[in-house]
């Protein structure tokens, strides 16, 4: 099972770890002016045609990268909590400011430890990736309600005192990995790119989890545009609930698309992540897809994935998809 959760753990919570980032503002139009998206805000936030404080104001934190330590209420996957506060002191942070310049920098993700944004979560549900063109942009709506939505608070919480601090020398933060699995993937971000070191279990044990990646798998390389590619191929090995293996992971990313990504927290001008994984298990072989949404200063604040041996350029049939909620 926690082979089958990988996939989505890395683009999954990867992503959104790097969200909920609020920010000062930068350029375009002040909060409580009229706006079609995100990239017509100063905050990078547009919200029922107006642009919304995205530093601490009512709404939510966005996805993919936490708010920090201190909020009552997150968001899944690290982003904001109810309030979207980054950094948990309110507006004025200044942790990063979007200028809109369809770049996505290492600054313009914010991740570190004790951050959290709260999600809104459904499985098994149909969505089209392809978008629709909506007055000459592509755009994704995913603000509407699915069947078994769920929210959940993703948290970047710190290694100091856990069980696995000493096996990851220089990782940045630990955060469950899905919904449906009860590990955790150990990240490290630097100056280049977001790795995934490896994955554990919450606590220790006869039957814990101990798995490392060999090489880290890269979830976002920066700066991230359109037209840029990386590729992972790992091997996976350790304890998996106590029981030791090996597998391989390869993993082929792309940014293949831009557009506007509508959440129930706001409309953003985003970068699309594609992610092709091809799973190894003895003579098992399984696919998967994965779309990361990306935007600047508030990292990833949607995920959809596909089934298991999805290989379309687009699908129809998700098994998870996420995204930012208030």
């Amino acid at each position: 099972m926690l082979k089958q959760v990988f996939g989505q753990a890395v683009l999954g919570s990867v992503a959104l770890l790097g969200a909920a980032w609020l920010s000062g503002c930068a350029v375009g139009s002040p909060v409580g002016a009229t706006c079609d998206s995100g990239a017509d805000c100063e905050s990078g936030a547009c919200n029922d045609g107006v642009c919304i404080d995205a530093t601490g104001g009512a709404g939510g934190g966005a996805a993919g990268g936490p708010t920090s330590g201190g909020q009552s209420e997150g968001g899944a996957s690290a982003g904001g909590n109810g309030a979207g506060a980054a950094g948990g002191d309110g507006g004025g942070s200044g942790l990063c400011s979007p200028n809109h310049d369809a770049v996505v920098t290492r600054e313009e993700v914010p991740l570190a430890a004790g951050l959290e944004a709260q999600f809104r979560v459904a499985s098994d549900v149909t969505f089209s990736t392809a978008g629709q063109d909506v007055a000459g942009t592509l755009t994704w709506d995913l603000s509407g309600a699915f069947s078994g939505d769920h929210t959940v608070l993703l948290e970047t919480m710190p290694l100091a005192g856990a069980w696995f601090e000493d096996l990851f020398p220089g990782a940045t933060y630990a955060a469950r990995l899905a919904d449906s699995a009860d590990v955790l993937g150990v990240f490290e971000i630097n100056d280049d790119a977001l790795l995934l070191r490896g994955v554990v279990s919450p606590e220790d044990g006869l039957y814990r989890t101990e798995l490392e990646y060999d090489p880290p798998v890269v979830v976002l390389s920066f700066p991230l545009e359109e037209g840029a590619s990386w590729t992972t191929e790992a091997t996976v090995s350790g304890l998996t609930s106590g029981v030791f293996g090996v597998f391989f992971e390869d993993y082929v990313s792309s940014v293949d698309a831009r557009g506007d990504m509508i959440t129930p927290f706001a409309t953003f001008d985003a970068h699309r992540v594609r992610v092709d994984l091809t799973r190894t298990v003895g003579a098992l072989v399984t696919t998967q897809v994965t779309f990361a949404f990306v935007a600047e200063c508030f990292g990833t604040i949607a995920t959809v994935r596909s089934q298991t041996n999805e290989d379309g350029a687009e699908f129809n049939d998700v098994s998870e998809l996420q995204r930012l909620t208030p």
